[in-house]
């Protein structure tokens, strides 16, 4: 289906048949947004250089929701800000996205670095998140860190040469990638093509943890986390589910960093049921709900 471009609200909007292009203006930046399906909104938080087709194979199982995603400032076709931002920065530029579609709230979903941002949003944008999704995830400062080969590999530009890519992608991410490598290639995964863009977007790390005020998340919050991750291991997701009063553990057998992606057929559902159910409310001594590993 060809393009077709509007101007909407002050923002050059394209349809191409699945979804709805946007160039937004959010806090002075071009950002580029889409916009799947209609439904309840979820926003999604990418990971640290994951750009909007990330999310591609996951958006056939999340019918009956209006899925927001977003290229990160400096990744993709969003604009690099002229200074790094802060993890407060990024959280409210969620709130501002949802603010630009006439959207009060939504529910948050947010990977990786990602996940990060969608903790900071649900307690500084408290009242603009309805649920929220934290997946292959961690707390920032404290956390109990991954394998040394798995970082390596993260870091290096060479890394993400398309050959490269698929030669680590197994050390790199773990899971389903180190029998089917070549699962990578239908990946949006691009370091950015400069170093100062790089560090840019790994600054709201420096200092940042959610450790002392996860137990201040109050929202409906699912963690989901890959028994085999080699970057952000199992235990710093059952620690976040044990101090957030509403938490609930999923644990993907087998799966590893990208096991949103590279097994939406397991983990979509689960999202979705979880989205989907009756939030109860919060009583004083509400117990928490956690899926042990084993």
């Amino acid at each position: 289906m060809t393009p077709v471009a509007t101007a909407d609200r002050g923002m050059l909007t394209s349809v191409d048949g699945t979804a709805t292009h946007r160039q937004m203006c959010i806090k002075g930046l071009r950002v580029h947004v889409e916009i799947h399906g209609e439904g309840e909104p979820l926003l999604l938080h990418s990971g640290l250089w994951a750009e909007t087709g990330l999310w591609r194979p996951l958006l056939p199982h999340l019918d009956g929701y209006q899925v927001i995603a977003f290229d990160p400032p400096g990744v993709g076709r969003s604009e690099m800000p002229r200074l790094p931002m802060t993890m407060m920065g990024l959280a409210s530029m969620g709130a501002a996205i949802l603010d630009e579609l006439g959207l009060e709230s939504a529910n948050v979903l947010g990977t990786s670095f990602g996940g990060a941002v969608a903790q900071q949003m649900a307690v500084t944008q408290r009242r603009r998140v309805r649920k929220l999704v934290l997946v292959s995830t961690s707390f920032g400062g404290l956390s109990w860190p991954g394998e040394p080969m798995a970082y390596w590999h993260f870091l290096q530009p060479s890394s993400y040469r398309p050959h490269r890519m698929q030669q680590v992608a197994g050390e790199m991410f773990g899971g389903r990638l180190r029998t089917q490598p070549e699962l990578i290639r239908g990946m949006h995964i691009r370091r950015p093509g400069s170093f100062i863009a790089a560090m840019y977007r790994m600054v709201p790390l420096v200092g940042w943890t959610s450790l002392p005020w996860l137990w201040a998340i109050r929202q409906p919050t699912l963690v989901v986390c890959g028994d085999d991750d080699p970057i952000t291991p199992h235990i710093n997701h059952a620690v976040m589910a044990a101090m957030m009063p509403r938490a609930t553990l999923h644990v993907v057998r087998g799966g590893g960093h990208l096991a949103l992606v590279d097994s939406p057929g397991e983990v979509a559902p689960v999202i979705a049921g979880f989205l989907g159910a009756q939030a109860a409310p919060l009583a004083p001594e509400a117990s928490i709900r956690v899926r042990p590993a084993a």
